[in-house]
């Protein structure tokens, strides 16, 4: 880059320039120092906490990217993505969301070249280091300007949530109304459903992949059950078919017989009536000689 305006990376360290600095880079600068803003965050940033933890992301993340594609909202939404605002040090949200914007894929949030901070945080909390996320994060995030922020208890089944006002660099908490924490920025409400963090829209529940993948088993079973019944439906009307039909060609048989017992009687009464005159006729014959 070039002399007296050049940014060094601390690979230990790495955090995006300040704004000042940002605004002085030309757009060819700004490129690189965005190239070189590693992707990779450290286990330590990460604080993997087991699969309770990663389904408790996972499906709000789903439900949300679903119910915003359905609704035509360009909203950009993310999952442990490395974070960069001007002079801070990184961070890595365990969801993220940002209005309004293209929601493209992305390696990383560069905040003073996306032009935007982050909208909405959810932190999901299991294990670990209980005061980042209860505390630390509170105060960094209102001081960077998120204007909201929840916190899913998950190991205690809790929901915290805040908001910042207009101006304010310090977190209001959203007092909730029913069990529900709403989140204006989406328009949402947050609840703690079981063991799941759910988001409701009124009162319809957004459905994540889970759901809908419950939803066509049950489906599924549904309609293997009314085949079974459709067939054994169809296996009786089989069989009183078969057994009409097998009446019918006994009471044909039958009819036939009897047409043909008749036509026997008919005939023989006609050959009797046939003598019966060829007698009488001979009988005139010889009377009259």
């Amino acid at each position: 880059m070039t002399q007296g305006r050049s940014f060094h990376v601390d690979p230990d360290d790495p955090r995006a320039p300040t704004q000042e600095i940002w605004d002085a880079l030309t757009p060819a600068e700004r490129l690189e120092v965005v190239a070189m803003l590693p992707n990779e965050v450290s286990i330590d940033e990460m604080a993997p906490e087991g699969d309770p933890h990663r389904k408790a992301k996972e499906g709000p993340l789903d439900a949300l990217r679903r119910f915003f594609e359905r609704i035509g909202r360009r909203v950009y939404l993310s999952s442990e993505l490395a974070v960069y605002y001007p002079g801070e040090k990184r961070f890595v949200p365990d969801v993220l969301a940002v209005l309004d914007v293209d929601p493209h894929d992305r390696m990383k949030w560069m905040v003073p070249s996306e032009g935007k901070g982050l909208d909405f945080v959810l932190e999901v909390h299991v294990e670990g280091d209980k005061a980042k996320d209860h505390e630390r994060n509170v105060a960094l995030y209102a001081r960077l300007g998120i204007p909201e922020y929840f916190i899913f208890d998950r190991g205690r089944l809790r929901l915290k949530a805040f908001r910042l006002r207009p101006g304010a660099r310090s977190y209001d908490s959203i007092v909730p109304q029913a069990g529900r924490y709403a989140s204006q920025v989406l328009g949402l409400d947050l609840v703690i459903e079981g063991e799941r963090l759910r988001f409701f829209h009124g009162t319809a529940p957004l459905h994540d992949a889970d759901d809908l993948i419950r939803k066509l088993d049950d489906m599924v079973d549904d309609l293997l059950k009314k085949r079974e019944v459709a067939e054994q439906q169809r296996e009786v009307a089989e069989q009183r078919r078969e057994a009409a039909e097998q009446r019918e060609a006994a009471e044909q048989q039958q009819r036939g017989t009897a047409e043909q017992q008749r036509d026997a009687a008919e005939r023989r009464a006609a050959d009797a009536e046939r003598k019966l005159a060829e007698a009488l006729a001979e009988l005139e014959r010889l009377r009259s000689r």
